[in-house]
């Protein structure tokens, strides 16, 4: 399989949701499981059912995020020279051109990405532009409203 990039947060994010599943919610869920079979007749559980169905869902998150740190090329930007480009994990300052508002983005990997805290999918319409550029250069990105261009004005490894 694929290495995937994620940063040192998307990392410590993953880690703490698998520990809480494990040592929260599974037991939780065993629980729940012991206490419907106790009731009796399977076949007219409700709650049994509902037990098995998101004991499911949290063994199937379990061995998704398992997978996912496996495969995980964990990269911390802080360690890497600035050189001003935009890389994965950089956090960038641009200026839309046509209504001059400001942003900063970071590139981060896809269960990292959350656009309400600015943290864009490095594979993403914007990201895959601003990959490999530098301050100073122009972008033009295609989205579902239209083109829109940016001018990059900062580049950060923080």
């Amino acid at each position: 399989m694929e290495k995937v990039p994620m940063t040192i947060d998307g990392e410590k994010i993953l880690r703490l949701e698998l520990e809480r599943l494990k040592t929260e919610e599974r037991p939780r869920i065993v629980q729940a499981i012991s206490e419907a079979r106790e009731q009796g007749d399977l076949r007219e559980n409700a709650e049994y059912q509902y037990a098995k169905e998101e004991q499911g869902f949290i063994e199937g998150r379990i061995l998704d995020i398992e997978a996912k740190l496996a495969n995980a090329n964990v990269i911390d930007v802080k360690q890497i020279a600035a050189t001003g480009k935009v890389i994965f994990g950089s956090t960038v300052k641009v200026q839309d051109l046509e209504t001059d508002k400001k942003i900063s983005y970071r590139l981060v990997g896809q269960d990292e990405a959350d656009i309400k805290k600015n943290l864009i999918f490095f594979k993403s319409p914007i990201g895959k532009a601003l990959i490999g550029k530098n301050k100073g250069e122009m972008i033009t990105v295609n989205t579902p409203s239209g083109e829109r261009n940016f001018e990059i004005l900062e580049v950060e490894y923080i």
